[in-house]
């Protein structure tokens, strides 16, 4: 991998993490589209870390009274209040993607970065944003989260290991067709996406120096300098994204969404890039 690839992937990673169009998808189709080969998942998910840190500092504050609000009601049955609560629906909105992700950890690697499953889910899955957009009533708030919700919301991140379908728009949707306002949905599923993508990045990092499927490999330099610009990129981009949710809807992505796909469909068809 050379560096521009490097610098070029850390900044679409950034950019696109926090979005409902998928990071993972972009970074498949810009690596095949400009530098003739997938970057692997295993570099989407050593990045990722950078995105996921910015994450942390800029909930850093809720991160951290939500832990101190764990441990204490663990101990004072008397204390578990909304935050308590709240660690406990991460922890549980975490397992289901935790145990898909171990069990489909070859698939993801290979065959679901095929650039036509990831260009249909694009399409497909922006029918389902629209859905969740149209029909979510919007009126619940975070004090209002429930194990159920917990539970839908993570089952909805799963579909997130399918590139092309984006973290975010999935947890999002599954937030607003349960009522929750945009950035209520949009703050849990970030919350819920920490331990994830961690996770992941972690499992991943022996795997992105020397892939053993599909990708191209990385140094140990490059890998840093691709976490520190995902980081600062993705800081801004989350800080944006919030602010964005308070005041639009999320159809300014889904036309995004069905733009990309069908270019992206467009020069396959035409073998201007390759699928895999």
């Amino acid at each position: 991998m050379s560096w521009l690839q490097v610098v070029v992937l850390s900044i679409v990673q950034g950019l696109t993490e926090f979005l409902p169009i998928s990071s993972s998808g972009h970074l498949a189709i810009t690596s095949r589209l400009f530098f003739g080969d997938d970057a692997g998942a295993s570099f989407t998910a050593v990045t990722q870390l950078g995105t996921e840190l910015a994450v942390l500092l800029y909930f850093a504050r809720d991160i951290g009274r939500i832990v101190r609000a764990w441990f204490d009601g663990l101990l004072v049955r008397a204390h578990r209040g909304v935050d308590y609560w709240l660690g406990w629906y991460v922890i549980v909105g975490t397992i289901p993607i935790g145990v898909l992700g171990l069990l489909l950890k070859d698939v993801i690697r290979t065959g679901a970065r095929n650039l036509w499953l990831i260009a249909t889910a694009l399409i497909v899955f922006s029918a389902v944003i629209a859905a969740a957009e149209h029909f979510g009533r919007r009126v619940r708030s975070i004090e209002q989260l429930t194990w159920r919700d917990s539970i839908v919301v993570g089952l909805a991140q799963c579909l997130a290991l399918l590139p092309g379908v984006s973290r975010s728009g999935a947890t999002i949707s599954a937030g607003l067709f349960l009522g929750l306002r945009r950035e209520v949905a949009a703050r849990f599923g970030f919350l819920l996406a920490i331990p994830a993508v961690f996770a992941s990045g972690l499992f991943s990092l022996p795997d992105a120096f020397h892939p053993v499927g599909e990708g191209m490999s990385a140094s140990g330099p490059q890998l840093l300098v691709a976490t520190v610009i995902a980081f600062v990129v993705g800081f801004a981009a989350v800080a944006w994204f919030l602010r964005f949710l308070v005041r639009h809807s999320m159809y300014w992505f889904v036309g995004y969404r069905v733009l990309l796909g069908t270019v992206v469909l467009v020069l396959l068809g035409a073998g201007v890039v390759a699928p895999v």
